[in-house]
C-alpha cells in the first residue's frame, strides 16, 4: 500500500501543480470574458474576435446577439465574439491618443 502511494505521489503534485498554474487561471479568465460580454450594452465600442471594430446599436438577450454599426454598416454578431482583451486594449489604446 506505502509503496503505491509513493508510486502515485509524482503525479498528484503534478495533477495539482497543472491545476493551479494552468486550469484554474483559465478558467477565471473564461469567466471574467463572460461577465464582461454579458456587461456590454448599448454605445459599447467593442472589437469582434475577427479584428472588426465597432459601437454595440443593439442587444438581444432572447438569441445572444449584439448589432454592431461599423463604417460598412450594421452586422449582427454573437455576444460571444466580442473579445474582452481586444475591446480593453482598444480603449486603453485610444484613451491615451486623446
Amino acid at each position: 500500500m506505502d509503496q503505491i502511494l509513493n508510486n502515485a505521489m509524482p503525479f498528484l503534485l503534478l495533477f495539482v501543480v497543472l491545476y493551479f498554474f494552468m486550469i484554474r487561471p483559465q478558467l477565471k479568465r473564461q469567466k471574467a470574458e463572460r461577465q464582461f460580454q454579458a456587461d456590454v450594452k448599448k454605445g459599447s465600442k467593442v472589437v469582434m474576435t475577427s479584428g472588426i471594430h465597432g459601437k454595440i446599436v443593439d442587444t438581444n438577450e432572447t438569441d445572444g446577439t449584439v448589432t454592431i454599426e461599423t463604417q460598412a454598416g450594421k452586422i449582427k454578431f454573437e455576444k460571444s465574439a466580442i473579445s474582452m482583451e481586444m475591446t480593453k486594449r482598444h480603449q486603453k489604446n485610444t484613451a491615451t491618443k486623446n
